[in-house]
């Protein structure tokens, strides 16, 4: 079992940064594919970032700006995200599954964090 914890979102200006963390317990969260989602109400969730060791994998949307990081030690991934714009504005939610393509796809994940809200003020 893995229990997945987001932090760092919050309100931020056109332009500016934010970076997301999300704390991972439970099993070796090494082992496992790992990423981001966005939602906003609605709309479906939508796929932003991924990695599994050293592949990575973007959105065209975020390809650029954001950039997704695991710190293996603390079993903490992050998500830098720089050049914020409204668009981006929505609740983030990391996730978690035993194979990477399961991931890319958002459906049938093995776990997902709560969520945390991203408001960008254009």
């Amino acid at each position: 079992q893995v229990q997945l914890v987001e932090s760092g979102g919050g309100l931020v200006q056109a332009g500016g940064s934010l970076e997301l963390s999300c704390a991972a317990s439970g099993r070796a969260f090494a082992d496992y594919a790992k990423g981001w989602f966005r939602q906003v109400p609605g709309k479906e969730r939508e796929f932003v970032a991924a990695i599994r060791w050293s592949t990575t994998l973007y959105a065209d949307s975020v390809r650029g700006r954001f950039t997704i990081s695991m710190d293996n030690a603390s079993n903490t991934m992050s998500l830098q995200m720089n050049g914020l714009k409204s668009e981006d504005t929505a609740v983030y939610y990391c996730a978690a599954d035993s194979s990477f393509n399961q991931l890319r796809t958002g459906t049938n994940i093995d776990y997902w964090g709560q969520g945390i809200q991203v408001t960008v003020s254009s």
